[in-house]
């Protein structure tokens, strides 16, 4: 059986996703700098918030005038994803200390959960150092994009004609078809509908309330419901 136990194979493993970091962060930090954010708000909203709709989200909100409180929600129910992201990945780190299990879990994103929940199926063996190598370089790459966009955006007048636009739907459709090869049998039909359950839910929900708060509902509904159908 396969193991994720060091810190070097962490990193790694994170590559292949580091095209859609790059891709979304340059993304990011030019449409900050547009807005007239410093170079030093953009890497602290990478380095603080990290999380690419929710940073994008803040400077939209911020341009306009909305009241702080309304934009420290927002990002809240935003981010709430990584909550149940967090509890999946959580049986393989119950043995460690508080501290490092919220270092873990505090740098956890949508990409690397992607990554890291491949082996949490399969059954094989992840620690702490190679979680934390995965996490670290996600991370790292993320403010550099973010603050290179920013840099040295004003000099890319069409950032869509190289695909940065698409990379991170590339990246979670390589992700999506990784964990597809891991599954046998009924579980296909389960994931199947699943997805179907999360998309009609997400366009019938579309049109009752902003899109963001569409996707986590959907999300969390078919999250019990997978638990329930693979019980």
């Amino acid at each position: 059986m396969t193991s994720h136990v060091t810190f070097k194979q962490g990193v790694k493993e994170c590559i292949p996703t580091l095209l859609g970091y790059i891709g979304i962060g340059l993304s990011f930090g030019i449409v900050a700098a547009s807005q007239h954010f410093s170079v030093l708000e953009i890497l602290l909203l990478c380095l603080l918030v990290y999380a690419g709709a929710a940073q994008f989200i803040i400077c939209a909100l911020v341009i306009t005038g909305t009241p702080m409180s309304a934009i420290v929600l927002t990002t809240l129910i935003v981010n709430s994803r990584f909550f149940l992201l967090s509890m999946t990945l959580a049986p393989n780190y119950k043995d460690y200390g508080f501290w490092n299990r919220l270092a873990m879990s505090s740098i956890l994103t949508d990409e690397t959960f992607g990554v890291a929940i491949t082996p949490h199926l399969k059954g094989e063996k992840i620690n702490d150092r190679w979680l934390h190598g995965l996490n670290l370089t996600a991370y790292t790459f993320w403010a550099l994009a973010s603050v290179a966009g920013a840099v040295f955006g004003k000099y890319i007048s069409n950032p869509e004609m190289f695909g940065l636009d698409f990379a991170i739907t590339a990246m979670f459709i390589f992700l999506a078809m990784a964990q597809f090869e891991t599954i046998r049998g009924s579980k296909i039909k389960i994931y199947l509908v699943l997805i179907a359950c999360v998309v009609v839910m997400m366009l019938i929900l579309s049109w009752f309330m902003p899109s963001y708060v569409a996707i986590l509902i959907a999300s969390i509904f078919a999250a019990t419901l997978g638990v329930v159908m693979d019980r």
